[in-house]
C-alpha cells in the first residue's frame, strides 16, 4: 500500500518557528514509518522560505525511500532538488506534461476530484483522488464525500495510473479505499 502525507504546519503549531520544527520532526517519523512520499504543500510560504523548508525535509529523508513532491511549485521543487511536483487537475493548470519537458525525472502526481480529472491527468505518475468521505475539521463539515462507488470508478479510469484515496481517510476506511481498488492513501490528518 503506497501513503503520501502531506503537510499542514498551521495544524500542528499556531507559531511559526515550533510549526516548522514540528513538521521537521513529523518528516522523519513519516520516513522511519515508511511512508512513501512526503507532499509539501505550504502554499502561504514565499519561494524562497519553500525551498528552506524543503532542503531541511529532504535532509530528514536523507537515505530512506520517501520522496519528497513540492505541491504547485515547479520552481520550488527544482531549487530544493525535489524528487517531483505535486499538481491540481484543473483546465489551464500546469500538465504533467509540461513539468517533465523542464524536469525530467520528476515524479508527478495530480489531485482529482472527478473523473474528468483522472482522464486529463492518465500522464501522471499517480492521483490522489478525492475527498472520498466527508471531511470535518474541529467537528466543522468541510466537504462531502464522493464516496466509495466514485473512487472504485476512478480506479479503473485510471487504468494502470496508481490511484490514492484522499480525504477523510482513517485507519478503519483504509480497507474499504483498497477493496475499490485503490492502490493507496493520502492525507493531512490521517499521519499524525
Amino acid at each position: 500500500m503506497t501513503r503520501c502525507a502531506i503537510t499542514n504546519r498551521k495544524i500542528v503549531s499556531s507559531e511559526e518557528h515550533a510549526a516548522r520544527q514540528a513538521l521537521l520532526d513529523l518528516a522523519r517519523r513519516w520516513t522511519q514509518a515508511g511512508v512513501d512520499y512526503l507532499q509539501l504543500r505550504e502554499k502561504d510560504l514565499e519561494a524562497a522560505e519553500m525551498v528552506s523548508l524543503a532542503r531541511r525535509i529532504l535532509a530528514q529523508l536523507s537515505g530512506s525511500g520517501t520522496r519528497l513532491l513540492i505541491n504547485g511549485r515547479l520552481d520550488v521543487a527544482l531549487a530544493a532538488g525535489a524528487h517531483g511536483v505535486h499538481l491540481t487537475s484543473g483546465e489551464g493548470e500546469l500538465t504533467p506534461a509540461h513539468v517533465r519537458s523542464i524536469f525530467p525525472e520528476a515524479i508527478v502526481s495530480v489531485s482529482c476530484h472527478t473523473l474528468d480529472d483522472v482522464r486529463r491527468s492518465l500522464d501522471a505518475d499517480f492521483l490522489l483522488f478525492g475527498p472520498v468521505f466527508e471531511k470535518s475539521v474541529a467537528g466543522e463539515h468541510v466537504a462531502e464525500g464522493s464516496g466509495i462507488e466514485l473512487l472504485r470508478q476512478a480506479c479503473l479510469t485510471a487504468g494502470h495510473v496508481p490511484v490514492l484515496a484522499l480525504g477523510g481517510i482513517t485507519a478503519v476506511n483504509t480497507n474499504a479505499c483498497l477493496e475499490a481498488g485503490a492502490a493507496g492513501i493520502a492525507g493531512i490528518r490521517l499521519f499524525l
